[in-house]
């Protein structure tokens, strides 16, 4: 998710019946003209001492001294930080998995600095694994060696695991600009005045889209930030507005303990590309009931936030360390972003499995150039944007910057086969080399389908959907179906492309504020829009059907000698199909006034006859006219 310019190297109307379950201020001092001096030749002093120090130690080495090493230890755990990898954080666990935890014994952690350390081993939920939490951190720069017995029906295995803790590099968290718009582009709403988001223009919509609701997260432009859902023709369903220099991306429909939830990253995005938060997971009511965090001390990403069937969660994160990029073009004394994959037990919160790019990928396979970065730009030579597990089980991402896709063995670690870039396993036919891509997915037929932006800086024409077959026996990869929108886009950073489930393709452009659905054969069916200043990392279409745990809402206006004026909504609210409007003298004398069919988030109802000074609430009722549930009464003003 990065652009060039703005991305730098660096840290409806009608209803549907779709139900679900509820679910002091400082002082000034004068400095005298002797006092600035000696503060100026004490602050030359200091840079004078400094600058010796710096040359005299140049940034470490951050790459191991044999790359894609195998994380699989004793020869039936996969263990993190993995083997000879130099870029472990202080804060880091050492993480055991494909055993149960009561099969691991004498644990020792020594640190070359620091000595040994004590800490507690922690079951994964799954039972199949532990955390050793140290009880204090790592020095930076120091090497560990960790062994341990691994005991078996025919006796117990050795482990041993040694690794090194990078040296962090303090790059700032300033946020992304957010660009402000006009009022005409931010949608407002008299029950839920508290809601801004972006206004949504639909420009292309044909009866033979797939079927369900799309999901994006609006940030960077005029309005709130934050997750939403739209209805098939573009209406708004719910959102979530977050606070300022909030922002949200990935919001999709996934399944967690066997029930279809929401989840979405909300956090910051900083000016580095890359963004600094936490994962959420929400029932169909709406209520938050996980979140998903970054363990070893970092935090987790935008990019990815997938749920695996056995409770856990597959996420990004950045690691900013000093490394001495000499050898890739770079200053001694650089940075680079280590791009982070962690598998998280989303009960524990322990980290299960953590796989960097430093440890497996070369430096010089970027695209991106350590030449024009420093410690406050870090090298950003991988810029990890997507992690999406196969059927077989491995793990297939997206690294940005090197113009490539990985598949990991999800127990080794290691590299498996890489399509694109500098080192790709497979020879590209006609058509089948991307840039700066995003969102790699295996499909039903093995194939595999990604979003190629093309861009930043500028390689192909536009950006488009491809899908590609891999041939493994000899080794060449075929382009098979490219999706192409008629008057063309550029994105230069961000975006996905979604297979649908009878056969359409479903684009969103990221930076570029549009939606789109394609035909099998490549139509367009749907185009939408968002102010020009709005992003989306990404735009998804799901079935999708909730009770919101919070009640329906009702603002009133009533201008003098006229009707008042009711408007109902309840937000994310899938099977409204009309609002009734109760009114009476007495809060427990109230009855039916008017009823109304359900239009869009918020519905305008007249009420004529309603005396100032009554009391009045308004009801949700479902297609066959029962109650779903019923608003808090408020009384007119008198």
């Amino acid at each position: 998710m990065r652009r060039a310019a703005r991305w730098r190297p660096r840290l409806r109307p009608s209803p549907r019946a779709r139900c679900a379950p509820a679910a002091a201020a400082p002082a000034v001092a004068a400095l005298s003209l002797s006092c600035a001096v000696a503060a100026a030749l004490s602050l030359a002093a200091a840079l004078s001492l400094a600058a010796p120090a710096r040359a005299a130690a140049p940034s470490p080495t951050c790459t191991p001294a044999t790359l894609d090493n195998s994380a699989l230890a004793a020869g039936s755990v996969t263990v993190s930080p993995s083997p000879g990898s130099r870029d472990a954080t202080p804060a880091t666990q050492i993480s055991f998995l494909g055993v149960p935890g009561r099969r691991l014994r004498a644990i020792s952690v020594v640190g070359s600095q620091t000595g040994p350390h004590a800490g507690r081993l922690l079951g994964y939920s799954q039972g199949d694994g532990a955390s050793f939490v140290p009880s204090r951190p790592f020095a930076e720069g120091e090497r560990v060696t960790v062994r341990a017995r691994v005991a078996g029906a025919r006796g117990a295995a050795q482990l041993v695991d040694r690794f090194a803790i990078a040296r962090l590099d303090a790059i700032t968290s300033t946020p992304k600009t957010i660009r402000g718009g006009s009022a005409s582009e931010i949608q407002a709403f008299h029950s839920r005045p508290d809601l801004h988001p972006p206004v949504v223009a639909v420009t292309t919509s044909s009866p033979a889209v797939a079927p369900g609701d799309l999901f994006l997260a609006p940030y960077a432009g005029p309005g709130q930030a934050g997750p939403m859902i739209l209805d098939p023709s573009g209406g708004l369903v719910w959102f979530k507005g977050l606070p300022a220099r909030s922002s949200a991306a990935n919001l999709q429909v996934q399944e967690y303990l066997g029930e279809p939830v929401l989840t979405w990253w909300q956090g910051l995005v900083t000016v580095h590309g890359f963004g600094l938060g936490q994962g959420v997971i929400a029932d169909a009511g709406y209520n938050t009931i996980a979140h998903v965090k970054a363990g070893n001390g970092l935090q987790a990403d935008l990019h990815e936030l997938q749920l695996t069937p056995d409770g856990s969660a597959l996420i990004t994160a950045y690691e900013p360390v000093l490394c001495n990029l000499s050898g890739a073009g770079g200053s001694a004394y650089g940075a680079v972003t280590d791009g982070v994959i962690q598998e998280i037990d989303i009960r524990t919160g322990l980290v299960r499995f953590q796989w960097s790019s430093l440890a497996h990928v070369p430096l010089q396979a970027s695209y991106a150039h350590a030449s024009r970065t420093s410690t406050r730009e870090p090298f950003d030579f991988f810029h990890l944007n997507s992690i999406a597990r196969d059927r077989d089980g491995s793990l297939l991402i997206s690294a940005r910057n090197t113009w490539a896709s990985y598949d990991i063995d999800p127990r080794r670690g290691t590299i498996i086969w890489s399509l694109g870039g500098k080192q790709s396993t497979f020879a590209l036919g006609p058509g089948v080399a991307t840039a700066w891509q995003h969102d790699p997915r295996q499909l039903a037929d093995g194939s595999i389908s990604l979003f190629d932006n093309g861009a930043s800086p500028r390689v192909h024409p536009q950006s488009r959907g491809v899908v590609i077959t891999l041939d493994a026996v000899h080794r060449k990869a075929r382009l098979l179906r490219q999706i192409i929108r008629p008057a063309a886009l550029l994105a230069e950073s961000q975006g996905n492309m979604q297979a649908l489930a009878n056969g359409d393709w479903l684009i969103g452009w990221g930076e570029i504020p549009d939606v789109s659905e394609f035909s099998p054969e490549g139509g367009l069916l749907f185009d939408a829009h968002l102010p020009a200043a709005v992003e989306s990392y990404r735009v998804f279409r799901f079935p999708w059907a909730a009770t919101p745990a919070h009640p329906p809402v009702f603002a009133v206006q009533q201008a003098a000698g006229a009707p008042a004026t009711v408007f109902a909504g309840w937000n994310g609210a899938t099977c409204v199909a009309a609002w009734r409007v109760l009114a009476g003298a007495r809060p427990d004398a109230m009855a039916p006034a008017v009823q109304s069919p359900a239009a869009g988030f918020e519905t305008a109802i007249a009420v004529p006859g309603v005396a100032a000074g009554s009391y009045m609430t308004v009801q949700a009722l479902d297609a066959a006219g029962q109650v779903l549930a019923t608003a808090a009464t408020a009384r007119l003003a008198g």
